[in-house]
């Protein structure tokens, strides 16, 4: 079983795991555009200094 049907004792992709992957991409997505927006933001601040 995958981490969602142990946790919710559901399974809502039928045992494909497409769900978790899709949680996963989200996460990652999530977490490069927070780098990317600190990133952004750091930059910002030195030129104004």
């Amino acid at each position: 079983m995958d981490w969602i049907e142990q946790v919710f004792g559901i399974d809502p992709d039928f045992g494909g795991g497409a769900l978790e992957m899709l949680i996963a991409g989200a996460v990652v997505v999530i977490v490069v555009g927070l780098v990317l927006a600190r990133r952004r933001a750091s930059r910002r601040d030195a030129t104004i200094r």
